[in-house]
């Protein structure tokens, strides 16, 4: 073997051994062997102009991919960047490997250069942190981490490691590699608790299934399809769970408007909860008063959180729907489904309206279905934004699961560009669209930068309603038109500046150029932006709920 860096010990041990073959980071002196040890190996490295966008478009490779990713930042300023992704990634349970550089060993609490201690900083947004100072650990260390990102619920991990542990030779034999492999143990649910699961299923006569992203980092998809074929249930999935049954299903639950869901929980005698956390995205599990709930979960502090569940199933969703399908009983729901359609068909009625009709200025909904129509939503799709978030979640619709990436309850804005850069490296088979406020598209626009100098192809349509558009409505509703503060942006040529980094950008202000420009935008080759102005009046139904909220306070 002989005599190896520790930096370049790194790059071989995750190629070799981990199969990373793209590392998301920004350059620092801390790091130099590690980028070095990239060259030596031919580990792609994806520079950006930004650490929160490394950890981000990491963020999305692994969700994407369903796998650990890795991002690496220098130390000080280069990892404080870096906090807000890791923190989203957190709220994602997105299992993502920080390594960051740190101040040499030696002069620790001398008043060195980025001399901080950042793992007590971030220990309270990670699944484990861990700082490597002898470089034959390097390998023990790095796998360490992998795993505790993988295992039970996936999540960021945070590994340091000082140029005086990377910048020394030492004889690789002296640095062990522990046993190949990451795979983590399945654990089924208690098999008593599976029996009455099924009970309760087969007598509900109004049950209702709702997925979260546990469902897309577990190997379930064919069980999951046997499940609803059987049960012919309605179901609703949301976040990375999306699309793992088609959205476009006559059994799904996404028609255009959140009230379809609404009205089907609120209506339901049985929920099932596959992978997913009671917080305020479902009213922390208050919207289905009435009904019996089963959740399944890995982990089993999620089970009463927020509401009781009736039967608690602890352990993995794929192993979990396999029994629940030996004993479940075919059933014939249709009087059930067609309730629904009956019950939610008039509530949608204006918001289908506003996807069908052409209007000046344009509105957003009316944009996204547009988008849609482009795409045959045969891409991924990247959401970023407040009230655009909204229009763009219920309004698209999804093929495969992991295929809508939106943002999770920490609210960061500014992943869109981030996450579809990512998307696009983890899955260079499919177009990548990303929908982005104005306000949001702000702070990672020079990821274009990033995305031309790898040639990375992807289209930006940004909903410009000439402000931080949740903000500016929730201070109308809230203190009135006149009382506007730090809420409006005008309107920026934020295709000038796509243009300015050598990719392709367009403006549109009409409904019938919408569909073209989107289509040169793809038909491009480039990373290209289509800067749609909106109508700045329009208010989401999330945005007037909130609304109705800090009213009540």
């Amino acid at each position: 073997m002989g005599a190896i860096y520790g930096g370049h010990l790194v790059a071989k041990y995750l190629k070799e051994r981990e199969g990373i073959t793209t590392v998301f980071g920004l350059c620092g002196g801390h790091i130099d062997r590690i980028l070095d040890g990239f060259l030596e190996y031919r580990v792609r490295f994806i520079d950006v102009r930004h650490e929160q966008a490394a950890v981000m478009m990491a963020h999305a490779w692994s969700v994407l991919r369903a796998e650990p990713s890795v991002c690496l930042v220098t130390a000080g300023p280069g990892f404080t960047n870096a906090i807000s992704g890791i923190v989203s990634a957190y709220f994602d349970n997105a299992p993502v490997v920080v390594l960051s550089g740190t101040a040499p060993l030696r002069d620790r609490d001398k008043g060195a250069l980025q001399d901080m201690n950042h793992s007590e900083m971030i220990k309270s947004a990670v699944k484990w942190t861990g700082s490597c100072n002898d470089p034959k650990r390097i390998p023990e260390y790095l796998a360490t981490a992998i795993r505790h990102a993988v295992s039970g619920r996936p999540g960021p991990v945070f590994l340091e490691l000082p140029p005086d542990t990377l910048n020394v030779k030492i004889d690789e034999e002296e640095a062990p590699y522990p046993n190949p492999g990451r795979a983590t143990a399945k654990t089924a649910p208690n098999p008593m608790s599976i029996e009455s699961a099924a009970s309760l299923i087969n007598s509900s006569e109004r049950p209702v299934l709702m997925g979260g992203s546990g469902i897309a980092f577990s190997d379930c998809d064919t069980e999951l399809k046997d499940f609803v074929g059987k049960t012919g249930m309605p179901f609703v999935f949301l976040n990375h769970a999306r699309g793992a049954i088609d959205d476009s299903h006559p059994l799904s639950l996404w028609n255009g408007s959140h009230m379809a869901v609404v009205t089907a929980l609120s209506q339901a005698d049985l929920v099932i909860a596959l992978g997913i956390r009671f917080n305020l995205g479902i009213m922390l599990g208050q919207i289905f008063p009435q009904a019996k709930l089963i959740k399944v979960d890995i982990d089993p502090t999620e089970m009463d959180r927020n509401r009781m569940s009736d039967i608690g199933l602890v352990g993995d969703i794929g192993l979990a729907l396999q029994e629940l399908n030996r004993l479940v009983k075919p059933r014939d729901l249709s009087g059930w489904v067609r309730f629904l359609h009956d019950a939610y068909g008039p509530l949608i009625q204006d918001e289908m309206a506003q996807r069908e009709q052409a209007s000046e200025p344009i509105h957003p909904a009316r944009l996204v279905e547009l988008v849609r129509r482009v795409t045959n939503d045969d891409v991924i799709y990247s959401v970023d934004g407040g009230d655009t978030s909204y229009f763009a979640i219920v309004g698209l619709k999804v093929k495969e699961k992991g295929f809508l990436m939106a943002g999770s309850l920490f609210g960061c804005l500014g992943a869109g560009i981030p996450w579809g850069i990512g998307a696009k490296l983890a899955r260079p088979d499919k177009n990548v669209v990303v929908v982005s406020g104005d306000g949001s598209l702000g702070f990672n626009i020079m990821e274009y930068d990033t995305a031309v100098r790898h040639a990375i192809p992807l289209v930006c349509v940004v909903v410009n309603d000439q402000a931080w558009g949740m903000i500016k409505h929730g201070q109308e509703l809230s203190y009135g038109a006149n009382r506007l503060v730090g809420s409006e942006l005008g309107v920026v040529h934020y295709e000038k500046v796509v243009e300015a980094l050598g990719g392709h950008g367009e403006l549109v202000q009409k409904d019938k150029d919408i569909m073209p420009a989107l289509s040169r935008a793809i038909n491009s080759g480039k990373p290209a932006l289509v800067n749609v102005l909106t109508d700045p009046t329009v208010t989401s139904p999330a945005t007037l709920m909130l609304g109705e909220g800090l009213k009540m306070e």
